[in-house]
């Protein structure tokens, strides 16, 4: 089982850095924001400061799960969190389960080499409720998962989309707010999507069971049907290929998901098809508290810790010249910033 663990891993990055893995549309060039021809602002004087979760980070940003459980994910890990601690920003990891069942936990374990500011751990919401024959994620194993990282936060993922197309998958929803809610009783914890985005309705399920937060994580970005469409057809699997190009689009596009969840009272994260710092400032504006990166970054973390920098960089600084464009001092006036939402975004919206 481990083996089998570490080469679906392996096999994950492999297929994001090498396939086409995001749908045609980017959604967050729909959103716009006006010019100010006029800032009355330097750009020395723009603060980009944030806090989340209790933790300050120098710009609105989380490099958000993307691996562990195979020995190529520990290279990975270290140059985010290298890059990630001199920057001062946030930092996710991969789902868990393989490294708190003893699957090459120092593929995790090794960002706790580097004083990132903000950790979050990554548990998937379908190990929390029995599939058949499997052991359950008990909260003992997420403490452990915590542990293993020092996290400040564990991710609870909702991943059905892939779990559908996955051979292997686990498919069984019931009970998963319930699992939620008891352990957001013990751990601090928050719910991420991954690819599908997140509703209204769901949103409003969420925010009363003591989670801390939520990332939409919408359709727009990585599409893990996609990845899973690339491995079925690998093994020749026809039904699952043929469900992963039907299911490759599916989803909440991530601009409809951060208008649809912001209601909720929570700290929202704007992750999925964030390319650059314009896509950051458009997510604030829409009410999102930071934006997140997950493949924008990839290719840069299987190089080196310095070229995660330099990608990371110029993400603060796009995003900061769109700050001196807009008028916008600090985070609290671009969440103000006057924007117009065209094309699909906007038709996905008004429809809802």
């Amino acid at each position: 089982m481990s083996q089998q663990i570490r080469n679906r891993k392996a096999e994950h990055i492999d297929i994001c850095v090498n396939e086409r893995i995001a749908p045609g549309h980017c959604y967050w060039d729909d959103v716009r924001l006006v010019h100010n021809a006029l800032p009355e602002i330097g750009m020395d004087d723009i603060d980009t400061t944030c806090w989340l979760f209790g933790k300050r980070l120098e710009f609105p940003l989380i490099v958000t799960a993307i691996t562990g459980g195979f020995p190529g994910a520990t290279k990975i890990n270290a140059n985010i969190a290298e890059a990630c601690a001199e920057l001062g920003i946030g930092m996710g990891v991969g789902s868990e389960r393989a490294g708190a069942t003893g699957v090459c936990p120092e593929s995790y374990s090794v960002i706790k080499d580097y004083d990132v500011p903000l950790v979050i751990g990554n548990v998937g919401a379908p190990q929390l409720v029995p599939q058949g024959s499997k052991d359950l994620f008990d909260s003992a194993m997420f403490g452990q998962a915590k542990d293993l990282i020092d996290a400040d936060v564990m991710a609870i993922h909702l991943n059905f989309l892939q779990e559908v197309v996955q051979p292997e998958g686990d498919t069984n929803g019931a009970g998963v707010r319930d699992a939620i809610r008891s352990l957001a009783r013990e751990y601090p914890v928050m719910v991420k999507e991954t690819g599908a985005g997140i509703s209204r309705d769901v949103a409003d399920r969420l925010k009363g069971i003591g989670i801390l937060g939520i990332d939409v994580a919408g359709m727009g970005g990585t599409s893990f049907s996609a990845v899973e469409l690339y491995r079925a057809m690998k093994v020749g699997d026809d039904i699952r290929t043929n469900m992963g190009e039907t299911f490759f689009d599916w989803g909440i596009p991530t601009p409809v998901s951060v208008v649809e969840t912001v209601g909720c009272g929570l700290p929202i994260i704007a992750s999925g098809g964030v390319l650059d710092g314009t896509h950051v400032a458009a997510a604030i504006s829409l009410g999102a508290t930071c934006g997140g990166v997950a493949h924008a970054v990839l290719k840069e973390a299987t190089e080196s810790a310095e070229a995660v920098k330099q990608k990371l960089t110029i993400i603060r600084e796009e995003l900061r010249a769109a700050m001196l464009l807009t008028g916008c001092r600090d985070l609290k006036a671009l969440s103000k910033a006057r924007h117009v939402v065209l094309g699909e975004t906007r038709q996905w919206i008004d429809a809802l």
